[in-house]
């Protein structure tokens, strides 16, 4: 298969790389990453990353802006995306030829041909893979975006999903110039007016004798702290992680219209059921969804109850 995309790659002049909208690290690593790994091996061709954007994450690169007619002879690829609903900006199935390259549980079909290997702890490891077997050439900014999508998707390489071909991507990866200072700078370092809230967040942990823990997060949470409801969810979700009685843990965030966005993660347990459930997914001990409300989140409590009791 990735012989057949490779041929796809050089085949085509023009490529627009897609993902899932409100892109994480990995998203937009990957992403960005595997542009510059095309441009560095054919510079002559076109290509483009579009998408929406993450404000904390701006810094990785910016997103091009491109007409429609610009799909009609081109190859698509879409990275990270489970679903085709997650998929940021639809004219995606605009283009000649559309592949798939991802890593999560595969919700439904889409694209013309899909590279998918859940066994991976990141799309950029599995980009990274890619571009060693294919001998694709990578410069020094495309290695951190990679590393950066790996970093961040492993949970700093601590996550059960990170393997011996996590470190291998990452070495090699650091031939090419990888600036970890830089990169756990950017990505870890906080405001002291942040850290501060988020010590203000764990006070409102709820952390069950089944060994659940969640947080909820009102609109109004939201507006006081000035960040995104996603970028919120996400870091408060992160530092529930580690406490030792806990195995499944979650946030609930409210968005403006009343949706409630939930993150889920656990410590060994399938919480990925429960967000395909409510129409969500991901991974095994990593996933997410959107739900209708305060009487749907109580169901999801529940159903998340009955598995930290598992």
């Amino acid at each position: 298969m990735y012989n057949k995309i490779y041929e796809l790659i050089k085949e085509y002049q023009t490529i627009i790389i897609h993902r899932h909208e409100k892109p994480d690290g990995d998203a937009l690593g990957s992403q960005l990453g595997l542009k510059l790994a095309i441009l560095e091996t054919f510079p002559s061709k076109n290509v483009f990353a579009v998408g929406d954007t993450t404000e904390y994450l701006k810094y990785l690169g910016n997103m091009d802006e491109i007409s429609d007619d610009i799909y009609n002879d081109a190859l698509v690829i879409v990275l990270d995306s489970g679903a085709e609903y997650l998929i940021s900006d639809k004219r995606f199935k605009n283009g000649k030829v559309v592949v798939k390259i991802d890593h999560h549980i595969p919700q439904g079909k889409y694209g013309d041909i899909a590279l998918v290997n859940t066994k991976y702890e990141s799309c950029a490891g599995l980009i990274t893979h890619f571009i060693q077997k294919t001998k694709m050439k990578l410069n020094s900014e495309a290695a951190n975006l990679l590393f950066t999508g790996i970093v961040t998707d492993s949970g700093r390489f601590r996550f059960s999903s990170v393997s011996s071909r996590t470190f291998d991507a990452a070495s090699y990866l650091m031939k090419f110039g990888v600036n970890l200072d830089n990169i756990y700078t950017k990505l870890y370092t906080d405001s002291l007016s942040n850290v501060l809230l988020k010590a203000k967040m764990t006070l409102k942990f709820e952390v069950l004798e089944c060994g659940l823990a969640y947080c909820k997060n009102t609109y109004q949470d939201v507006l006081e702290t000035g960040m995104s409801p996603y970028s919120l969810a996400r870091s408060i979700v992160n530092n529930m992680a580690g406490i030792r009685e806990v195995n499944v843990w979650a946030t609930f965030t409210e968005l403006e219209d009343g949706k409630i966005i939930i993150e889920l993660r656990s410590s060994g347990k399938n919480v990925n059921q429960i967000a395909v459930k409510y129409g969500g997914g991901g991974h095994i001990q990593a996933s997410g969804a959107t739900i209708s409300g305060y009487e749907e989140l109580e169901l999801v409590i529940n159903d998340l109850i009955l598995l930290a009791k598992e």
